[in-house]
């Protein structure tokens, strides 16, 4: 007999986790959240958990209410509170991993902090970890001794820029060479939609105690359309040196698309650099954060939401069905 399927979310992450509840087709199960004095807090299922599998959904993203850390912090004790509850199992949707940029040593006693958070997720009984769009793929799935699952927002984003770019020249630019690979998935699906040649080019990046250099573009983006693709936008420094490498190369307009977005701020340096026509996101941070940011006054700025992706992922696993089709496209068409 499978066993009963239940979806959370904590309050900070409630309007993205509604969102999911809805793709879905379930309900939120309620939480009893009460705050104390000197910052303690409590978590509480208002319904039974025993024997259910449950999904958490939970972005560790800063807010000027929660730190990131608090966000983690409060993660934890509701993951290991649904095991002492009694929950068959728990799989955490953390659209916006947090510590997932330090994934590796640069320097002497540096800390591998993606790992760390593993082993608290692991440690709190997670059993699934799904992720969207992390840092590095690689170093997400080997930080993690439970399975995990990676998601990502690049074909919702080449739908998009496909229809609205029928047909204009269109060049994929990544920002530093690390993030090359993800614009070649991303040049590889915008082609498929247009059935077209789209061009692919990168700037080059150097980072000197945390100063930040950029240098020259590689390939050839004169008259195009161009897509400056990246993970996230913290400050928007890279993504604004990016633009104006391909302005300076001949570009005739640049958009750019970002995953996550943790900081408005970042949005709002976006918005306004001249160089840059339009900003594609998603909502991985939740839905409250880019209404916020004055990026969205400017005009520039298109929210997508990964909420469609996410309830999807959740109603297959809770039924049973491979995630499979999911990871190798998206949109799926109704009835897959």
């Amino acid at each position: 007999m499978a066993a009963e399927a239940v979806l959370l979310a904590l309050d900070e992450s409630g309007v993205l986790g509604a969102a999911v509840a809805r793709e879905a087709g379930m309900a939120l199960l309620p939480i009893e959240a009460r705050r104390f004095e000197g910052g303690e807090f409590k978590l509480r299922p208002l319904q039974s958990v025993r024997g259910c599998e449950t999904f958490v959904v939970q972005s560790l993203a800063a807010s000027p209410a929660v730190p990131v850390c608090e966000r983690l912090v409060r993660l934890l004790f509701l993951l290991q509170g649904l095991h002492d509850a009694g929950a068959r199992s728990a799989t955490v949707l953390v659209p916006y991993l947090a510590f997932a940029r330090k994934d590796r040593r640069t320097q002497l006693r540096d800390p591998v902090s993606a790992r760390y958070v593993a082993e608290l997720l692991e440690a709190a009984h997670a059993g699934v970890v799904i992720g969207l769009d992390v840092h590095n793929p690689a170093a997400f799935d080997n930080a993690f001794r439970v399975p995990t699952v990676h998601l990502t927002a690049i074909p919702m984003m080449a739908a998009h820029f496909a229809g609205q770019n029928p047909s204009a020249r269109l060049a994929v630019v990544s920002p530093d060479v690390g993030g090359i690979k993800r614009a070649q998935i991303f040049r590889e699906q915008l082609i498929a939609h247009l059935g077209r040649e789209v061009e692919l080019a990168f700037v080059t990046k150097r980072r000197a105690r945390d100063v930040v250099s950029s240098g020259s573009l590689l390939g050839d983006v004169t008259g195009c359309t161009v897509i400056v693709l990246d993970d996230l936008c913290a400050t928007g420094g890279t993504l604004i040196r990016a633009a104006h490498a391909c302005r300076r190369a001949g570009a005739e307009s640049v958009y750019v698309a970002v995953t996550h977005a943790p900081q408005p701020s970042g949005l709002d340096a976006l918005a306004a650099a001249e160089a840059i026509r339009g900003i594609v996101v998603t909502d991985s941070v939740g839905l409250d954060v880019p209404t916020v940011s004055g990026a969205q006054a400017s005009g520039k700025l298109v929210t997508l939401s990964v909420a469609p992706l996410l309830g999807q992922v959740v109603q297959r696993m809770a039924s049973g069905v491979a995630v499979a089709p999911l990871l190798e496209q998206w949109p799926v068409r109704p009835g897959e």
